[in-house]
């Protein structure tokens, strides 16, 4: 778990290095979400059950199998991306191989689609469950009480979850809901509600295999909302500073997971410097090798833009890996 979260940060580092020279258009990032979205996926069964992910979801998809090769090869728009070929805007993680499903860019969409793998689940009687992800602002969509209120009448093996990083873009999470929590709207629904800190991996990892073992078993879903510092602005479109103090973006950042699990886990005595340092250099050498593969690879040949829109015989980018 730690080798992801350690991951999951240097990729989006990558990003943003990508971004800013010139080789990638676009950057929605993760920082503050990877504890969070480590213990949640470390819950899955990797193999069985699917992962509907959002645009901040690095840590997320890289630890239900993608490398990170495939994230660089998203955010370059190259003809290998596993997601789309190249063809969707960086951030939209999906690969058939790893049963992530490609995000819409209307955001909250998503959770609708959740619960339909769910449902095919249920009628199918596969035992494959479904985690979906949000940012808190998409708890203000329709979209959002559809989904859970379908979910929970058919009792679907969906685990929604909230990743509250207190910011829909420039809009503070005040102004987006009257109430302190987003958990508090699960009884509306007939679903259990947790909410928990989600500096610390291990007590999201508790709270997610809860969840999971609950859906596994029949009784329906569950909404647990993740409390996350926002490390970076909303995207690299974007300037924070414009709307939130300094004093605040220095106060998230003593909530940086990263930094708290490795001080957690020096403190368990779990973490020494050899091994911290050994799985420092194994991400540099990962990070590195997933940079020169997708800085290798085709660009799209923009006479294929139309292409897979409707099926077609031969397979997509991803399909079947």
């Amino acid at each position: 778990m730690y080798y992801f979260v350690r991951l999951a940060r240097a990729v989006d580092e990558r990003m943003w290095a990508l971004q800013r020279s010139g080789q990638a258009a676009f950057v929605i990032s993760g920082q503050g979400h990877e504890g969070a979205q480590v213990g949640v996926v470390s819950a899955l069964d990797r193999e069985k059950d699917w992962l509907v992910p959002f645009y901040r979801s690095v840590a997320a998809v890289l630890v239900k199998g993608m490398p990170p090769a495939e994230i660089f090869l998203i955010q370059l728009s190259k003809a290998t991306d596993p997601s789309s070929g190249g063809r969707q805007m960086p951030g939209h993680y999906g690969h058939s191989g790893h049963k992530i499903l490609s995000t819409s860019s209307p955001v909250t969409t998503q959770l609708l689609h959740a619960d339909g793998i769910a449902y095919a689940a249920k009628v199918r009687r596969t035992g494959e469950i479904c985690v979906t992800e949000v940012g808190e602002g998409s708890t203000s969509e329709g979209d959002f009480h559809e989904a859970l209120n379908f979910a929970a009448i058919h009792k679907l093996g969906v685990v929604f979850v909230v990743e509250n990083n207190g910011y829909a873009i420039s809009v503070p999470v005040a102004k987006q809901m009257a109430v302190p929590n987003v958990s508090a709207r699960a009884v509306g629904y007939g679903m259990p509600g947790v909410t928990v800190d989600g500096s610390h991996v291990l007590e999201v990892y508790a709270a997610a295999r809860e969840a999971v073992a609950r859906a596994r078993r029949g009784e329906g879903p569950t909404l647990l909302e993740v409390k996350v510092p926002r490390l970076t602005a909303h995207s690299s479109d974007d300037r924070q500073e414009k709307y939130r103090s300094a004093d605040e973006i220095a106060h998230t950042k003593e909530q940086d997971s990263v930094h708290v699990f490795t001080e957690e886990l020096r403190a368990w005595g779990v973490l020494s410097e050899a091994r911290e340092a050994e799985i420092a250099d194994r991400v540099r050498r990962d990070v590195d090798l997933g940079t020169e593969i997708a800085e290798a690879a085709p660009v799209v040949d923009p006479a294929t833009a139309t292409r897979y829109v409707y099926y077609e015989h031969d397979t997509p980018p991803g399909r079947g890996r």
